[in-house]
């Protein structure tokens, strides 16, 4: 059985691992408590639409030119 204390690697693997779990967590927690003290914005603003329709029959001079 080799002696843990000698394999330097594994140690540096598992603390990287570590780090970035902690990293992870740490930046989660502070997204949610910026998230939460932040009021809500509208990233639009809200404006009337208006909608124009344009029918055309098939005696239209516009759809016989395109037929």
């Amino acid at each position: 059985m080799s002696d843990w204390t000698s394999l330097w690697y594994v140690w540096l693997i598992l603390l990287t691992v570590f780090l970035l779990l902690l990293c992870g967590v740490s930046a989660s927690c502070i997204k949610f408590c910026c998230r939460k003290k932040r009021l809500p914005v509208e990233t639009f603003p809200r404006h009337p639409c208006d909608l124009a329709g344009i029918g055309i029959d098939s005696d239209s001079t516009a759809h016989s030119t395109v037929t």
